[in-house]
């Protein structure tokens, strides 16, 4: 839980969020980002430290550049966390309908015989 805990704090910064929104169409450098996000160079360096260091991010070098790219397994975590949620939920929601159910049942008028 720990490491969802840690994304999530990641990507509750607005601008983080927004450079993982920015990243999502596939791998990125840091002046594709700059220009997506509309940040300057050093405030996007420093959130893709935070994003690196969550395990939301990793980083792979080409030549001069540093190509940026969000890792999946950082959102198979989150996605798994949600699912622990998503079912309890349904569990209740069936559970509900099955009530609502049988309470309609229970108001209809019976049939003479």
């Amino acid at each position: 839980m720990e490491t969802q805990i840690t994304i999530l704090q990641a990507l509750a910064d607005p601008v983080r969020f927004r450079i993982a929104e920015a990243m999502k169409a596939g791998e990125c450098a840091v002046g594709d980002i700059v220009e997506r996000v509309d940040i300057q160079q050093s405030g996007v360096s420093r959130h893709l430290r935070i994003l690196s260091q969550a395990g939301i991010v990793q980083m792979r070098p080409d030549g001069q550049r540093r190509l940026y790219s969000l890792r999946k397994e950082a959102f198979d975590q989150l996605e798994a966390w949600v699912e622990g949620y998503r079912r309890h939920w349904e569990a209740r929601l069936d559970r509900f309908g099955a009530a609502l159910e049988q309470n309609r049942a229970s108001a209809r008028p019976r049939e003479k015989s």
